[in-house]
């Protein structure tokens, strides 16, 4: 019994049964095996006369997913007969899925800002069931852009995304002025298939605020003035030892008398400089005192250094547990740029570190998992598989809710799926995205507390 099956489409095979007994009986149909979900039978049971056959009609309803990989695949049915349940047979055939390609692109985020650069991520998802191999391309209108794809090339299993970092740099940059709006598109191109376009915008600051430059046109302006009227006012500057030097020559300026040029004569009750009496010796305190201005400078500069590390303790608080990935062993980490975290930095695994403030994790009452007094977060609050695990600024938004499981899932209720690590990764650096839970090992996590 083999047959044929478009991905979201159904195919139907008869089973003919016979009762090769002597009493009446009645027969039960299960289907068993891997397509056993996707399989029904028709009717259920059936009641046959010694000697008499029967049929049932055997009907497969295969979804338009990845996970109805491309091949064939063997199903099953089971029949067991209720007056001799010793005599179950086990039918066997075989379901050809055809193959289907669907592929979807998102950029995050859309627009980006810059003055010499833009770096927005091309996010690209199979959603069809069969390996996807493609090339990925920028343009623009008047070639204002140039791009930097990394990698250029992507190959995709069914059911899994990619991330791919452009970099976006302007051919002219502005130097004053106000900021322009340019579009560009980037293209998913496979063979055979029409490419799948994805549009964005960079919008191109000037080197120079404009505020900047109002105030250099301001000052400009004011030295040109300066100099017009200097050129035009400039002062008559005269030299009064010139003039005096001139008049002397000339005779003009006369001799002092002697009465008012002599110096008075000094009262006999003043002392001479040798009857005056020596002044005291000051003592030489320099070397002391300098000596404890060091000392207090010293222990002052020590009691700062002291408050200011005791201060830098207290604002890294560690507080939360470790989120620790089954598979892996190593913890969810929130990367640090110059020992900073920042809004819309992708979550990664990295070896578990006790003391690092930026892999303790703080679950609150609210549904929120916390860190670096920002929360864990969905970007652009996606329902869709690949969509990036980050962290954000607190919101109250339903995609920063996550919640533990039995089956130790790290869940997002508002899309109902889990915490991945991509590609079944286990290495330093693995990101994580939202996928359907999969009772797989990097779908796995466990609170540490330290």
């Amino acid at each position: 019994m083999s047959t044929t099956v478009d991905p979201g489409d159904s195919a139907t095979v008869r089973l003919r049964v016979r009762n090769t007994g002597d009493v009446v009986d009645e027969y039960r149909f299960e289907p068993v095996g891997d397509l056993a979900p996707w399989t029904r039978v028709e009717p259920q049971s059936l009641r046959l006369f010694p000697g008499t056959t029967g049929t049932v009609e055997v009907s497969f309803t295969v979804p338009r997913t990845p996970d109805a990989a491309a091949g064939p695949h063997p199903y099953a049915v089971r029949i067991t007969p209720t007056e001799h349940p010793e005599a179950t047979t086990v039918p066997e055939g075989n379901l050809t899925v055809t193959p289907f390609t669907e592929v979807r692109a998102e950029l995050v985020p859309p627009v980006v800002k810059g003055r010499l650069r833009g770096r927005p991520r091309l996010a690209v998802d199979n959603l069809g069931n069969t390996k996807v191999t493609a090339s990925l391309s920028g343009s623009d209108n008047g070639e204002q852009l140039s791009y930097d794809l990394a990698p250029a090339n992507v190959q995709i299993e069914p059911g899994r995304a990619v991330f791919v970092e452009t970099r976006l740099k302007p051919r002219e940059i502005i130097w004053l002025g106000s900021q322009q709006e340019r579009p560009y598109t980037l293209a998913v191109k496979r063979s055979g298939a029409d490419p799948v376009e994805v549009e964005g915008k960079f919008v191109q600051r000037g080197f120079l605020p404009r505020w900047l430059a109002t105030v250099l046109g301001m000052v400009l302006a004011l030295a040109v003035a300066f100099v017009v009227v200097w050129l035009a006012y400039k002062p008559q500057v005269r030299s009064l030892a010139t003039e005096q030097t001139a008049k002397t020559e000339a005779g003009a300026i006369p001799v002092p008398s002697p009465a008012l040029s002599a110096p008075a004569a000094l009262p006999s009750t003043v002392p001479s400089q040798e009857e005056k009496a020596p002044e005291p010796e000051k003592q030489d305190t320099g070397n002391a005192d300098g000596a404890g201005s060091e000392d207090e400078d010293e222990a002052s500069g020590d009691d700062q250094k002291e408050t200011e590390k005791k201060k830098e303790e207290e604002s890294v608080a560690l507080v939360g547990d470790l989120i620790v990935g089954i598979g892996s062993d190593r913890c969810v980490t929130v990367p640090l740029k110059k020992g900073k975290a920042h809004d819309g930095t992708g979550l990664v695994l990295q070896d578990c570190d006790p003391e690092a403030a930026n892999q303790r994790w703080d679950f609150r009452g609210d549904g929120t998992v916390r860190s670096m007094d920002m929360c864990m977060d969905v970007a652009w609050g996606s329902r869709d598989d690949g969509a990036l695990i980050q962290l954000a600024r607190c919101s109250g938004n339903p995609a920063q809710t996550f919640v533990t499981s039995g089956e130790q899932y790290l869940v997002n209720p508002q899309s109902q799926k889990c915490v991945d690590a991509m590609w079944s990764g286990t290495a330093n650096g693995t990101g994580l995205h939202l996928w359907t839970c999969g009772n797989t090992p990097n779908q796995k996590w466990r609170r540490q507390s330290v």
